[in-house]
């Protein structure tokens, strides 16, 4: 069996445990930095097909290169010809994957995690999973959307618990530091909210290692006065940098929450203007408090490790679901077509 897969970089990690027990010859549809570092032992072959672009740019401009990115999708699938499609997540790579495998008539699986922003495109896929009942029941009433299966968890968080990590020692050495606070700026903040994180974080008065990822480096230095704030360059190892701290602050979504979650790494997520989203119905379960920029200091020295109970004990089980899944599947049209597209994107409005 020939499976592509459409991947950014968290999504890739909830797809190795799949590849590593199915039984199957992978392509991969990177979209982003660091997919394929992360994908290259396990697959034949990898397409770059972009990356994601903030709104706020020149409409024109991103809808030429969108279709440029759909048309590198549509050549490497045409070429490759896959079975399936494996999709994840609700960026841009789901978007343009989808629409150049329907282009093909391939099937579509995609693994929801998002839930209450989910992208639209998954309308039109041919399956889509949910990690829980209550999130599959949502999936269906609130977007219309048939053919939902629940696996019961999170695929990822198995990724997590096999990850092999860089001695937390070495990785403080690495950085001349004895000990750190990391902190990781993700899409739950938007760029105003830079200056006043900056002067919290170096309220705090300790060693602070950030890691920008969508924010552009010089709106960061530009902000910046204190020599206890370390800006990360480039792909970095974040499960071994979580790891090794002493607590995280963090403002990114479902990824960066399993594995704080798995690795039981005393966290703070940033509350921003995402007000419903999944990653925060994980935080209360497993015990990450979600704070205002402003309430960062009154918390930081009092926290506890999350509980990785539920994360852990799902894992495995989800994997074997998906397994199942493919092994058995029948494409049986998509799984809410206009209706749930248009369900969709008046929902996703709301998190713009």
């Amino acid at each position: 069996m020939k499976v592509a897969i459409a991947a950014e970089l968290a999504p890739a990690k909830t797809f190795i445990p799949l590849m590593e027990e199915f039984n199957a010859k992978f392509i991969a549809l990177s979209h982003g930095r660091g997919v394929k570092e992360l994908l290259e032992p396990y697959c034949q072959s990898i397409y770059p097909i972009g990356e994601s672009r903030r709104s706020n740019g020149n409409k024109i401009l991103i809808a030429v290169r969108i279709l440029s990115d759909i048309k590198k999708a549509f050549k490497a699938l045409k070429e490759n010809k896959p079975e399936i499609l494996l999709t994840c997540g609700n960026a841009g790579d789901v978007r343009k994957s989808i629409a150049a495998a329907k282009l093909l008539r391939i099937p579509v699986l995609h693994i929801e995690q998002d839930i209450y922003n989910p992208i639209e495109m998954i309308a039109f896929a041919n399956l889509v999973t949910a990690p829980s009942a209550e999130y599959k029941e949502y999936l269906e009433t609130n977007y219309h959307l048939k053919n939902v299966e629940n696996i019961g968890g999170y695929p990822h968080a198995l990724y997590v618990k096999n990850l092999k990590l860089e001695d937390p020692k070495a990785v403080k050495e690495k950085y001349n530091l004895h000990e750190f606070i990391l902190a990781v700026l993700g899409g739950d903040l938007k760029t105003n909210d830079i200056p006043p994180l900056i002067k919290t974080l170096e309220a705090l008065k300790e060693d602070v290692l950030l890691a920008p990822f969508r924010f552009d480096r010089k709106l960061i230095e530009k902000n910046i006065t204190s020599k206890k704030i370390h800006i990360l360059e480039g792909f970095v190892d974040l499960p071994s940098l979580m790891k090794a701290s002493k607590a995280m602050i963090y403002a990114a979504g479902m990824g960066v929450t399993i594995e704080a979650g798995v690795l039981r790494v005393p966290s703070i997520k940033i509350a921003g203007f995402h007000r419903q989203h999944a990653s925060i119905d994980l935080c209360e379960k497993i015990g990450i408090p979600i704070a205002k920029i402003e309430d960062i200091d009154h918390l930081i020295h009092d926290l506890k490790p999350p509980d990785s109970t539920y994360l852990l004990s799902t894992a495995k089980e989800s994997v074997e679901k998906l397994i199942n899944l493919l092994e058995s599947f029948q494409p049986k049209g998509p799984c809410g077509g206009f209706k749930s597209f248009k369900k969709i994107w008046e929902a996703r409005s709301k998190f713009k």
